[in-house]
């Protein structure tokens, strides 16, 4: 299932200002939450359905907002009160099973196969769970129940608010391929406009597709695009780590990331910082994990297996900047994250004919000077060529 909080910023605002006296709902008139305007420009955060219906869109100016809304009402962000209240979420959810997968503060996968046997037909728990949401903490939200993570965020997605959909496998030709390309989960700006262009309108325009066809324009994204037409996901509930299980870290930034080569820029010095962590504990790792957050602060995230064992800083930034470029979609991005798991205190190496180890060993005894270097002279003492600006 996946659990969406619809509207969550203003909902939340919403009920905080209700619950302390505050005579109307904003959830039911011209409003918005709106961004710092010396570090965000001004940007629409959230905004009510009456917004919406008179054009308001996130992430717009909030001077553009205005023009389309005469009265309309601005609200500042509170990022204490959305914790709280994302806490208070997953704290209820919880109660029913511990296997959830947190996306951002407002929307999250959880596994219900593990505990159908307690709560019985996921349809009648979706709509008991959706019902305590509401008169528990006074907001509603949308749950999309599926037999994998992608068809279930597309459910969620259905019709809005506080509404339960289905796509289970026997649906998707039905529910899923007349929807407009646009829709697709994981298909950005860029690949949507790509995909019109070939003709390609729909979902199912995409499933039926040739991939030979598409390679030319999308590479090694072809076969996960056709795929997620075709409501194909085999990604598991990736239930957070703790922090002995994991070593990570992660940056925001002041202003939108726009390309892939900015998100890169940020990306290097966080893996350095991780690989350095990595190998002041004498560790290697198996698995490497990226996140981002974009500007209306959905987070994603993606991550990759490894068959060796690293602590080579140029090989986890390579794999980490390859799961940037599958994962990004073109949207801007405002945080940048990198996590190292599955560690072990030996470095063992399946040699491939085609691999260079005594180059390999060279690049980890440099990472061994470099790290020496920068816990005697400090972290600017040194700089690979590659990451100095022109």
């Amino acid at each position: 299932m996946h659990i969406d909080v619809n509207n969550a910023f203003l909902s939340w605002t919403a009920v905080d200002l209700l619950n302390k006296g505050y005579k109307i709902d904003i959830r039911n008139i011209e409003s918005i939450i709106g961004g710092d305007e010396s570090q965000r420009r001004g940007i629409v955060l959230a905004k009510s359905m009456v917004a919406k219906s008179k054009g308001v869109k996130t992430a717009e100016t909030i001077r553009d907002a205005k023009r389309k809304c005469n009265d309309l009402k601005i609200f500042p962000p509170n990022y204490a009160l959305y914790q709280e209240m994302s806490n208070k979420l997953f704290n209820l959810i919880s109660k029913y099973t511990p296997d959830i997968e947190k996306l951002s503060v407002d929307e999250c996968f959880i596994d219900y196969t593990k505990v159908r046997k307690l709560y019985g037909d996921p349809i009648k728990f979706a709509y008991k769970l959706k019902s305590e949401i509401k008169n528990t903490l006074g907001f509603t939200v949308n749950i999309g129940i599926a037999n994998n993570k992608l068809c279930a965020k597309m459910a969620s997605d259905f019709l809005k608010p506080d509404r339960v959909h289905t796509l289970f496998k026997e649906e998707i030709e039905k529910k899923m391929y007349p929807l407009p390309i646009e829709e697709l989960y994981g298909v950005g700006k860029s690949s949507s406009k790509r995909l019109r262009e070939l003709n390609i309108n729909t979902i199912g325009d995409l499933a039926n597709s040739d991939y030979n066809k598409l390679y030319k324009y999308f590479k090694n994204q072809t076969e996960k695009i056709i795929n997620s037409a075709k409501g194909i996901d085999d990604s598991i509930i990736n239930i957070k780590k703790s922090e002995s299980e994991c070593i990570s870290n992660s940056t925001t930034t002041s202003y939108n990331l726009n390309s892939l080569e900015d998100i890169y820029k940020f990306l290097y010095p966080l893996v350095e910082n991780v690989s350095m962590t990595l190998r002041k504990n004498n560790k290697y790792t198996s698995l490497i994990g990226v996140i981002l957050k974009d500007k209306t602060f959905k987070t994603y995230s993606h991550q990759r297996k490894l068959k060796n064992p690293t602590s080579n800083t140029d090989e986890i930034y390579s794999i980490a900047k390859e799961l940037v470029k599958e994962l990004w979609n073109e949207e801007g991005i405002r945080l940048v994250g990198v996590s190292l798991g599955k560690f072990s205190n030996i470095q063992t190496h399946q040699i491939s004919m085609f691999e260079d180890v005594k180059s390999l060993e060279k690049n980890n005894e440099l990472d061994k000077v470099v790290d020496k270097l920068k816990s005697i002279y400090g972290t600017n003492i040194i700089k690979k060529a590659s990451q100095i600006k022109k």
